[in-house]
């Protein structure tokens, strides 16, 4: 059977080899009508027509080749959300991802390796992505190509970076809690000196001068970010301060919390509620009662980094005079069953 070529594309659509090869290599800067476009696009289904990506490469000099770097893929689930908002959004623009998994370091020298790695591909950019939210020193070699950072920020501001509202997250989980009528909320904090860290401490502050309570730190405490440390800093604060509403750094946190409550024997969310951040399904929608929780975007975080670096490389020669912006992305809330009206209680310690 004769393979169908870019002609026989242009002759059942009705249109030049001009308009084909304009459409399906999505050539910016070219004035098609969509009905045009739609047309074309059939036509090359119906016929299995694909543009020819190695002439393609050797013509722009890209291989349609985008590399993701991020850490800890196999063991951070917030990883496979980036990679797929990348990815379906590589997709639509015709382009293919290469995935690296990194190990975590925080030094510029750690990563370099694996910013060669791809480079050494012939990736046309990179996206490079951090296990949690904080600011970096970049690899040398990353300026290679056009790169926009992901759940991270450069110490120097040089990349485009796309991170989660910390501040506007902790405010939707700590006044759903007000709203709901708590005003004894506790925080169980991460100790790491990150900005999730200061964000979320910022948020839950914020939130308390909304409502006129004044800020005890007897209710608020830090610890590593895990859940028997949370479990061990809830009935700390628990046993100590009897508040009727816990606000955790994270589900993992959260997870604890409900432990310390069980031992206490505070029943949730009768007589206390929580709320925690993440969105760690695996632990938020199974924990009993389902934890109400706040999500990170690391669908939308992926999706905009890859639609930021097609800008990139469509700018061309003239990325380094293009003031790129930043993007702050909104933290949803996701309400569950952990949440209710507050009723005084005070738990007796286990002995």
């Amino acid at each position: 059977m004769k393979t169908a070529g870019i002609r026989d594309v242009a002759k059942m659509a009705g249109v030049s080899v001009t308009t084909v090869s304009h459409v399906l290599n999505e050539t910016p800067h070219t004035r098609v009508a969509e009905e045009t476009r739609s047309r074309v696009r059939e036509a090359a289904k119906s016929l299995g027509y694909g543009p020819n990506r190695v002439a393609q490469a050797l013509r722009t000099r890209r291989s349609g080749l985008i590399g993701l770097l991020s850490e800890e893929i196999a063991t951070t689930p917030h990883a496979g959300r980036i990679i797929l908002g990348a990815q379906e959004a590589a997709r639509a623009h015709g382009l293919t991802l290469v995935i690296v998994s990194a190990e975590r370091g925080d030094g510029a020298a750690a990563h370099q390796a694996d910013v060669q790695a791809l480079l050494d591909r012939q990736v046309d950019a990179i996206l490079y992505a951090t296990m949690y939210h904080r600011r970096i020193t970049l690899p040398p070699n990353l300026d290679a190509v056009p790169a926009v950072l992901i759940d991270a920020t450069d110490t120097a501001g040089m990349l485009p970076a796309v991170v989660p509202d910390e501040v506007g997250g902790a405010v939707a989980a700590v006044r759903h809690l007000a709203e709901a009528g708590h005003r004894r909320i506790a925080f169980l904090n991460n100790n790491d000196d990150v900005p999730a860290t200061h964000g979320r401490l910022a948020g839950y502050r914020q939130v308390l001068a909304e409502y006129d309570v004044p800020y005890d730190g007897k209710l608020v405490g830090e610890t590593v970010s895990e859940t028997p440390e949370g479990y061990e800093l809830a009935k700390e604060i628990l046993a100590r301060s009897a508040p009727t509403a816990l606000f955790c750094y994270n589900d993992r946190m959260a997870m604890g919390a409900y432990r310390a409550a069980a031992e206490l024997s505070l029943r949730i969310p009768e007589d206390l509620s929580i709320v925690g951040f993440d969105n760690q399904e695996i632990i938020a929608a199974n924990l009993f009662p389902a934890l109400t929780t706040v999500a990170l975007p690391h669908y939308e975080m992926g999706s905009w980094a890859l639609e930021t670096v097609v800008e990139m490389l469509a700018d061309g020669e003239n990325r380094s005079d293009h003031e790129w912006v930043s993007a702050l992305l909104p933290c949803p809330l996701v309400t569950r069953d952990s949440v209710a009206p507050p009723r005084e209680f005070r738990p007796s310690v286990p002995t």
